[in-house]
């Protein structure tokens, strides 16, 4: 099997330099027309992702499930979405993307599953089901239990509880659902809950799965009684009770167990939004997960000192537990960089989506690129969310009608929730689907595309060295042809010019960032590797631009 990433000791994970590339496969391909992309358009697709030069697909989840959050409400972790494909289309999928050099990372979704799935269905049918201790029924709160049994709210705005009907139509006991009210959340401390995931993760190892991705990692374990949450409530040192609670490693230490009794072992990476980076690297322990996604450098800013400090406090996070740090720009849930870079604000985050904010779309582009640079010259791992290589921006006209998000659909209108990051790629031509589905397919995509991202598609920008697509190629084949790339050291250049970031990998390899006004000197005696600018007439490095250099 071909070897991507950098030229590593043999030894060394392959999962500590990767380059791994997010698919949310309801967006990136239709392969059989009825505008919903399947694991068939992946596989049609594959060519492309191994030219791009990643060396992992994670995939969202792509089980049977209703879709009221878009698959995270699972009905069976076991199988394929029919909209999706078949299980085995699921096997051969990964096996041919092997082939390619290319692993596969599955989504897993522990903290709450569908209320289609059968246990909830049992649950609700009958009070006294044993399946209502797999999840939180509590009675209410007021005379007639007419009040949820705490204040806590959901994720997706509102109560975090949801009230059931007994069989005989009478009001009954609320569950739980910090998420969708058709998200009921698990009872970890039931065995047989943990038992069933742990089953789950070897379902998916055997079928070739190099690993999973771990949705709301910290979420898990609530405390059993339930207490209200004051105001300002925050995780803190474990006292928070659903988030970041010590009850979690055991969980997580065993989940590692099962990884590591594989011959090529596998990796967990976890989903952990946590303020506290001593409580973040806890997780991160030899005998925990592998990695964790790097949520305070996708939030900051487009300013030297913030990133500058969250590049330097997550390699500090991770050093104790000698984990390799992750990078990512955007995922399914932010806005995406080149609208977010192209704000007077750069922090548009997850809670931060906004609708009407001027948009600069031109300085969003220039940015975007050199954050790319930037991004993929850090030690570690590199996350690609799926068009960020042809420099999508977020889709934020999408007529409320075909809003499918249920952050937008719960929060009245205050949210625009998540669609517009999510829209089908472009692949070809000059109009919608823009090859996203076949010609002549009956159906339109599930969510409308733009009439001007002709000059956005995939075949659009092959082959043009101007277009970000052909950034990200050179960019990820030198990263791989580079000894210094990848994981290992860092070091900031002392001399560096003014409202620059610049630092040096290994000895013969440096990045440089220019965030000022006015173009900026370049180190002496350096070639230039790749820029995602033109440099100025005279070798200087303009703003918002970012160069690789062979020093």
């Amino acid at each position: 099997m071909a070897e991507h990433g950098p030229q590593n000791a043999p030894e060394t994970p392959w999962w500590r330099s990767a380059v791994i590339y997010q698919v949310y496969p309801r967006s990136f391909a239709d392969a059989d027309g009825d505008g919903t992309g399947d694991l068939a358009g992946v596989r049609e697709k594959l060519p492309y992702l191994a030219e791009l030069g990643v060396d992992a697909l994670w995939f969202n989840p792509w089980y049977p499930s209703p879709m009221a959050d878009g698959g995270y409400d699972v009905a069976d972790y076991r199988g394929v979405a029919p909209e999706f494909g078949t299980l085995g289309g699921a096997e051969k999928l990964i096996a041919d993307a092997l082939e390619l050099g290319i692993r596969t990372i599955v989504d897993i979704v522990p903290n709450h599953i569908s209320s289609e799935h059968p246990w909830f269905r049992a649950a609700v049918a009958d009070p006294a089901a044993a399946e209502r201790e797999l999840f939180w029924f509590r009675p209410g709160r007021g005379a007639d239990g007419e009040l949820p049994p705490n204040n806590w709210i959901s994720e997706f705005h509102g109560s975090a509880w949801t009230r059931t009907t007994n069989p005989d139509g009478a009001p009954g006991d609320w569950y739980l659902n910090l998420f969708d009210s058709r998200q009921p959340d698990l009872n970890w401390a039931h065995p047989a809950v943990r038992e069933e995931h742990e089953d789950v993760l070897r379902f998916w190892f055997d079928r070739g799965a190099s690993g999973v991705r771990i949705d709301s990692a910290a979420l898990l374990e609530k405390d059993p009684a339930l207490p209200d949450l004051a105001p300002d409530a925050v995780p803190n040192g474990g006292t928070h009770p659903y988030i970041d609670r010590d009850g979690l490693h055991d969980i997580y230490r065993a989940w590692r167990h099962i990884a590591d009794s594989y011959p090529d072992r596998r990796v967990l990476i976890g989903e952990i939004w946590l303020p506290d980076t001593e409580r973040f690297a806890r997780y991160l322990r030899p005998d925990e997960l592998h990695t964790a996604f790097n949520f305070d450098f996708l939030t900051c800013p487009w300013e030297p000192a913030r990133l500058k400090a969250s590049i330097d406090g997550t390699l500090a996070a991770h050093a104790p537990v000698a984990a390799p740090a992750t990078w990512v720009l955007a995922n399914h849930d932010v806005t995406r960089t080149v609208t977010r870079y192209g704000r007077a604000d750069t922090s548009f985050g997850f809670a931060a989506k906004a609708r009407g904010v001027p948009t600069d779309l031109d300085l969003g582009t220039r940015r975007a690129r050199a954050a790319a640079l930037l991004t993929l010259a850090l030690p570690g791992a590199v996350y690609i969310y799926q068009g960020e290589e042809l420099g999508l921006p977020e889709v934020e006209d999408i007529p409320v009608e075909k809003l499918q998000d249920p952050m937008a659909l719960r929060s009245g209108g205050v949210s625009p929730g998540r669609d517009g990051c999510r829209v089908p790629l472009p692949w070809s031509g000059d109009a919608p689907p823009y090859g996203f589905s076949p010609a002549g397919a009956e159906s339109e995509p599930w969510l409308p595309q733009p009439d001007d991202w002709a000059s956005r598609t995939a075949e659009a920008q092959d082959g043009d060295p101007d277009s970000m697509l052909e950034l990200y190629r050179t960019a990820i084949r030198l990263r791989r042809a580079e000894p210094a790339l990848g994981d290992g050291e860092l070091a900031w250049l002392a001399d560096a010019a003014p409202d620059t970031l610049a630092f040096r990998r290994g000895h013969g390899f440096a990045c440089v960032v220019n965030f000022g006004p006015d173009a900026a000197e370049l180190p002496s005696h350096s070639a230039v590797l790749v820029a995602s600018a033109p440099l100025a007439g005279d070798g200087r490095l303009p703003t918002d631009t970012a160069v690789w250099l062979r020093l």
